[in-house]
């Protein structure tokens, strides 16, 4: 076991949260954790790499920042995908809504839940031909999304809900490619954009529509920690250092973008300081302390009303524990000063 290797110092500091600046190297203890797409709400994990916090707070983490389909979609390099080892990851950033999805549709079970959720209230754009403006010019035309049980398929409900529609009579929803590409291609009419493609739609000459999302106020459980809850328990400490970590992150990109600016061309190749903008103003809603978006497991499970889903219960998705233990630390208020 990883602990019985570890001396009991060590041990002692990581129960209490109270990690050392740094541990020496056979000390840190291994985690390996993928990513799947790119976006804004991705980068306080590689702001959190690049200057060293998970190695501050006792990790030796092995990230995997994008999927190689993803990537390709954004026309993102993927050359650092053939340097990451292969092996299991313990940790996933990625939608709890995608998640919830799976395993409530999915024959053979798992336990996985949402540890903290970056991205809590939906605030996307939607991009699409002259001539779509609002959202009644959006009934039936054809709506580019990821899938249906991604964030953006939660948008696209969310929308159809919010407007009487049937979401598969009303819009001709279109999964799998995705990007402006699709718009240029004429393969769809408009796009549910988040913060990356927005800024590709926008430098090929496409306006958003004019939509206030954020002024809904609805939320929905997209990026964040997702996690095996059999393994969260028995690996308490690797989480809670782990978020520490993220929450630290989080703490460099709000107070300085320049964070945030570097890691994007470091591993996106982004370098136009207007696009860095853009997608930087997507994390605006980005909390300080990333609970999980309880609100929105709520409002997915109303969307999913059916059969798999009514199975579960809430909390079946979720586990604010390691949260509420980071905010009684005292630990963010550390960072803002």
């Amino acid at each position: 076991m990883i602990a019985q290797k570890m001396n009991t110092a060590v041990l002692a500091f990581l129960l209490l949260g109270a990690l050392p600046v740094s541990l020496p190297a056979q000390d840190k203890i291994p985690l390996r954790v993928a990513m799947g797409d790119v976006s804004i709400n991705k980068v306080p994990y590689l702001v959190a790499l690049d200057n060293g916090l998970f190695a501050k707070h006792g990790l030796d983490v092995t990230l995997r920042p994008f999927s190689r389909d993803a990537a390709e979609d954004l026309g993102v390099p993927t050359d650092v995908l053939d340097t990451i080892p292969s092996g299991e990851y313990q940790m996933s950033i990625g939608g709890g809504a995608p998640m919830m999805v799976d395993r409530a549709y999915s024959s053979e079970p798992n336990d996985r839940i949402i540890v903290a959720t970056t991205d809590h209230v939906v605030h996307w754009d939607i991009i699409a031909k002259p001539g779509i403006d609002t959202l009644e010019e959006l009934k039936g035309k054809r709506i580019g999304i990821s899938s249906m049980g991604a964030c953006t398929g939660i948008v696209i409900q969310i929308i159809a809900d919010r407007m009487g529609w049937d979401v598969d009579k009303d819009l001709a929803v279109l999964t799998g490619s995705y990007g402006v590409r699709t718009l240029e291609n004429d393969w769809v009419d408009a796009l549910v954009a988040y913060d990356v493609p927005l800024s590709q739609g926008i430098f090929a000459g496409y306006q958003p529509m004019k939509i206030d999302m954020r002024s809904w106020n609805e939320s929905y459980p997209c990026n964040g920690v997702t996690v095996s809850r059999a393994w969260a328990e028995a690996n308490r400490p690797r989480v809670i250092a782990f978020l520490k970590a993220v929450v630290e992150a989080i703490s460099l990109m709000k107070q300085d973008k320049a964070y945030a600016f570097r890691s994007m061309e470091k591993w996106y190749g982004f370098d136009d300081p207007e696009q860095l903008q853009i997608i930087y103003d997507g994390a605006v809603d980005m909390p300080k302390l990333p609970f999980p978006a309880v609100a929105g497991v709520n409002r997915v499970m109303e969307l999913y009303d059916t059969g798999p889903m009514n199975r579960f219960k809430p909390e079946d998705f979720y586990d604010e524990s390691y949260m509420k233990e980071i905010e009684s630390s005292g630990f963010v208020e550390t960072l803002y000063k």
